[in-house]
């Protein structure tokens, strides 16, 4: 695999960006539910990625000959690893999106189409 690149992490932040306009439009909420769904999979979501990727940096940081080992870079470190672990305990942000889930197939059966009622 090539090793990413700013443009392309770019390119990343910028369908997010896409996918919070598009959700700002009221799309349909089955669809909006379905668009953020794989951004909070307990797994592999963003708070998942991102609090690995705070970690790998502050192990990077950490681990690097040239940079030098002062009280001020290990402040740094510690709150790069601060972050995941606030980043982490976000995960369960997936539970969150399975209530919505329920919470809209139920209020769609209940109405029902115009003859059921």
């Amino acid at each position: 695999m090539p090793a990413p690149t700013p443009e392309t992490l770019r390119a990343l932040t910028e369908s997010l960006s896409d996918v919070t306009e598009y959700l700002r439009e009221n799309p349909d909420p089955d669809e909006a539910l379905a668009l953020v769904e794989p951004l909070l999979d307990e797994y592999t979501g963003l708070p998942v990625q991102l609090a690995d990727t705070l970690r790998a940096l502050a192990r990077t940081i950490q681990e690097h000959q040239a940079i030098p080992r002062t009280a001020h870079v290990n402040l740094l470190i510690a709150e790069l690893r601060s972050a995941a672990w606030e980043q982490t305990d976000q995960h369960t942000l997936h539970y969150v999106l399975d209530e919505l889930r329920a919470l809209y197939d139920d209020a769609e059966s209940e109405q029902g189409c115009s003859r059921c009622r």
